[in-house]
């Protein structure tokens, strides 16, 4: 302990650049450490101690990143907020959160006005510009000293569950009492697993939203390593090879869906871009199909690192030689967790089997914001899970099946959707796709797929028949689609997420509805 974390490495070199916003402004660690300490003394002005909580509503870049370095030297909860949320769902989080302070992006203003109803307007702060309601941000900070602040203790990010069932759910852990530095080097420790090494020449590219867990963790934890954060406003596949070609980028965090739009892209469009400086280049958040997994090793390397985790805690981890030991797996456990795979009634099942995925980190507790039993509820003994089913092999490697929630019944038998959905990706002609259970009066449910052509394919039963001809051979015809949807745009959240409830809720209401 000693050498890492970020407000250490400014103060010993303040001219190297910490971070990039996507109008490619530039921002020194000297700079970021003066803002984040003049927030902290200006939200202390205004009463702000230990455990309490501020939130943003703020785009990509510098901003948001001044919140959560002043959150985590003072001993604060600090939650970014989904943009996408309308105005009561934010406000929910606000109220939620015991926000003591609200930070909204005029870009946000409308949504962020109506989340902000329930708190006191000297408490609300606008960024970028004029909100009416809310004081400028400015004003915050004016006149306020540039050195660190007394009495400085480690804070946390207390980041919301997406709320898939009922309301979102903040994932809450006690504040640790360290020393901020302290405990940002201990952050660093997850990114040694992957072999990340500190200091420059690194630097590493923001691709999806700062709302997101994974996201803050991999590049608030790069920036305490010393490396170089640049930040892009909206993902776009050729900005992509861009940004990575011209800041030498040489870690990020992406999904599947990353890759295949990557792939997509006209040969001479990516021959035309020098991604050799990638060495860390980690995916998450949903199933890679084998096959764009692979095309992405045979395009940038061994550089394609592969996890498992959840906001909770805990995770498996899966280099380039794992993968192309085991195709398709997510990893064995961190050192520092633990897999657990039960049945439904709570007892361990053998290897090869199926069932709940339970998973626990050493030295880590968390609960959900208000909600014991919820808490209760997700707990096996000292494990938890979100819900996931997989398998691990003899040598402790895990494989996904799918969501819990999402599996298919249809006539007794149990149907992964995600392995129709790995199948279908790979063809040519589609961009995305989502399959899922629809009610059958025979069989319970049925299979449907809804499609998002490739860009310039045209809908219709001739891509229906090409989509089914293409699984012949791959995929048992128990589990092919029996129909398909074709739609313009699938419902993604920036980080990958699917959002599955958004199709499939309206052939159960219909059905609800005739009953």
């Amino acid at each position: 302990m000693g050498s890492l974390g970020f407000w250490r490495l400014a103060a010993n070199d303040p001219a190297w650049v910490a971070a990039v916003d996507p109008d490619g402004t530039t921002y020194t660690a000297g700079d970021l450490l003066a803002r984040c300490n003049r927030l902290v003394h200006g939200l202390r002005d205004l009463g702000l101690g230990p455990g309490d909580g501020i939130c943003g509503l703020l785009p990509n870049g510098v901003d948001g990143l001044v919140l959560y370095l002043a959150a985590l030297q003072a001993g604060w909860y600090y939650t970014p907020i989904n943009w996408h949320l309308a105005g009561p769902e934010i406000a929910y989080i606000v109220g939620d959160s015991e926000a003591k302070a609200f930070f909204v992006h005029d870009r946000f203003a409308e949504e962020g006005t109506a989340g902000a109803a329930g708190l006191d307007a000297s408490r609300r702060f606008a960024v970028g510009g004029d909100i009416p309601g809310f004081r400028d941000a400015a004003e915050l900070t004016h006149g306020q000293p540039d050195t660190l602040p007394g009495e400085r203790t480690a804070g946390a990010t207390m980041h919301y569950t997406s709320g898939t069932t009922g309301r979102p759910k903040g994932v809450r852990r006690a504040l640790t009492g360290l020393d901020p530095d302290d405990s940002a080097e201990l952050m660093t420790f997850l990114l040694t697993f992957f072999g990340f090494t500190p200091g420059q020449p690194n630097a590493h590219l923001v691709t999806s939203p700062n709302y997101h867990t994974a996201v803050t963790q991999f590049g608030g934890s790069a920036l305490h390593m010393g490396h170089s954060l640049v930040y892009m406003d909206k993902w776009e596949a050729e900005e992509t090879l861009r940004l990575i070609e011209r800041h030498r980028i040489t870690n990020t965090h992406m999904v599947p869906t990353h890759f295949k739009r990557l792939l997509t892209l006209p040969a001479e469009t990516r021959e035309r871009y020098d991604v050799s400086s990638m060495k860390w280049a980690i995916h998450a958040a949903a199933p890679c199909p084998v096959p764009i997994k692979q095309a992405m090793l045979d395009w940038w390397g061994d550089c394609v690192w592969e996890y498992y985790a959840a906001t909770e805690g805990g995770g498996t981890i899966a280099s380039p030689a794992d993968w192309r030991a085991h195709p398709g797996t997510v990893g064995n456990a961190w050192p520092i967790s633990e897999l657990l795979i039960v049945d439904d009634d709570g007892a361990e099942v053998p290897t090869g089997v199926p069932g709940t995925i339970y998973m626990k980190m050493a030295g880590v507790e968390f609960e959900y914001k208000g909600d014991a039993e919820k808490t209760r509820a997700n707990r096996l003994k000292d494990h938890f899970t979100v819900g996931d089913i997989g398998y691990l092999t003899e040598d402790g490697f895990l494989f996904l099946s799918d969501r819990k929630a999402d599996m298919i019944i249809s006539g007794g038998t149990n149907i992964y959707p995600a392995e129709i959905e790995n199948e279908i990706m790979i063809h040519p002609k589609v961009a995305d796709v989502a399959v899922f259970g629809i009610p059958d009066d025979d069989w319970g449910e049925q299979i449907k797929a809804v499609v998002e052509p490739a860009e310039g394919v045209p809908p219709g039963p001739e891509l229906e028949a090409e989509i089914l001809a293409s699984l012949d051979g791959r995929l048992a015809r128990m589990k092919w689609p029996k129909s398909f949807d074709f739609i313009e745009h699938m419902p993604r959240e920036p980080n990958g997420k699917l959002l599955k409830r958004r199709l499939r809720d309206p052939y159960w209401k219909d059905r609800d509805a005739a009953i």
